[in-house]
């Protein structure tokens, strides 16, 4: 039997395709430490965002085109997630403890923002990542009852709140610090340094991924969110309504203004099935995301039903991700995920965190 040569086993891995991506791991550089021993065959693949419900598939393709090299008998192939930092918006610096701050954010209340950014979260954790949510409604916060945490947050050191946890997520919400039928009656300054507290004042433990609830609307808010918190990418919540893509393009031009990345679209509530008959209506008008979406240059990450176990699952403090992890809207809400941290692979790293401290002293 003749040896393998690493050229032609290269060639034959360039047939996988990353189907999230459309690129092969080996033109990406994400193929390393290859070594050839005799008949047996190992190496790694790296892969910019969290995609571990596709790692079998991904390795049972690798394995079978290397086998296809006459010569390899035994291949071993590991498949991990390495999730960079990416650049934000310009002079403002990173969040300590969080690489990636993700904006889900509507312009018009109603839409389901908060349940899409909930099921985010949860399925970016689900496919690997370490992952944050920050309620960002100081007025109506809802992240506490929709993942099913309730109690105050502590603090170890008297300066830093330690966040709350369900379902693997570090979670900070107003709604933690004011009983649950407190009115906020705050004006907007108060508001948004509220919301600079929570955000800063959270000791966030190693996040690839913090996922921000936004308030509905382009007040002060989303401004100050928008300009002094570094975000890499905003994710807009729509349904098919011509009055909620009014809004949405709305929030859509505000992030496009302060240099914030819009990563897509969700188009919420996009139809129903009747749960009698499976007749399925389009209650709230039918592809208006897909147009805008079209119409604005910008990706359309997805279309999720509406349906009544979304809605159930959430007030029952288990979203659709945790309640039914293998369901088809579940699987939806991964897709999603998936769509959202490839797209934040692709941009540019931030490497603010190399570059040397210079500091001038005086001579003497």
């Amino acid at each position: 039997m003749s040896k393998p040569q690493e050229s032609t086993l290269l060639q034959a891995l360039q047939t996988v395709v990353d189907p999230n991506t459309g690129q092969d791991f080996v033109s990406a550089k994400q193929l390393k430490n290859l070594r050839l021993d005799g008949a047996d065959v190992s190496f790694e693949v790296e892969l910019g965002y969290p995609g571990a419900s596709q790692f079998p598939e991904l390795r049972r393709q690798l394995v079978a085109a290397a086998r296809t090299v006459e010569g390899v008998a035994n291949v071993s192939v590991q498949i991990h997630s390495k999730i960079a930092a990416h650049a934000v918006q310009r002079g403002v610096q990173l969040l300590p403890g969080v690489k990636n701050i993700i904006a889900v954010a509507s312009g018009k209340g109603g839409v389901g923002k908060s349940t899409t950014a909930a099921n985010l979260a949860l399925a970016l954790a689900a496919e690997g990542a370490r992952v944050g949510i920050l309620d960002a409604d100081i007025y109506g916060p809802s992240q506490p009852t929709m993942l099913g945490v309730s109690g105050r947050p502590e603090s170890e050191d008297g300066k830093l709140m330690e966040p709350m946890e369900a379902y693997g997520l570090q979670i900070m919400s107003i709604g933690f610090l004011v009983e649950e039928d407190q009115a906020m009656i705050w004006r907007g300054p108060m508001a948004t340094q509220a919301l600079e507290q929570l955000l800063r004042q959270t000791r966030w433990q190693e996040l690839d991924y913090l996922i921000v609830d936004m308030p509905p609307g382009t007040g002060d808010i989303q401004l100050t969110l928008s300009q002094r918190v570094p975000v890499t990418g905003a994710v807009i919540v729509t349904t098919p309504q011509d009055i909620a893509l009014i809004d949405a393009k709305k929030g859509l031009k505000m992030f496009e203004k302060v240099g914030v990345p819009i990563l897509g679209l969700v188009e919420n509530m996009a139809v129903h099935i009747c749960t009698n008959c499976g007749h399925a209506e389009h209650i709230f008008g039918a592809d208006g995301g897909q147009k805008m979406a079209q119409q604005y240059g910008i990706d359309y990450l997805g279309g999720l039903p509406l349906a009544m176990s979304i809605r159930v699952q959430a007030d029952a403090g288990q979203p659709t991700v945790v309640a039914d992890p293998d369901g088809e809207i579940a699987g939806l809400y991964k897709a999603l995920a998936r769509k959202v941290a490839v797209k934040i692979s692709a941009q540019s790293k931030d490497y603010s965190a190399k570059f040397p401290t210079i500091s001038i002293s005086k001579g003497t």
